[in-house]
């Protein structure tokens, strides 16, 4: 079964790689752009049939390695 997960800083949380990007974009004319927060994605493969099994143990993953609880959320999808 493949999991998908959204990892994203926190609102309030500062993001320098977004900022940049945003910068950046401006840069290239593309003004319109008043923001950008930047994350990460993981596709997870794993061998296990019970979709709430397969659900909770990527749940365990964001909590224990993926995502850093303090400044980020996580979105399983």
């Amino acid at each position: 079964m493949k999991v998908k997960v959204i990892v994203t800083l926190k609102n309030g949380v500062l993001d320098p790689q977004g900022k940049a990007i945003q910068q950046t974009l401006n840069g290239m004319t593309f003004d319109n752009v008043s923001e950008v927060r930047q994350g990460k994605y993981f596709d997870i493969e794993l061998n296990e049939n019970d979709e709430g099994k397969a659900k909770s143990q990527v749940e365990d993953m964001c909590k224990k390695l993926l995502a850093n609880l303090v400044i980020e959320n996580y979105k399983i999808l």
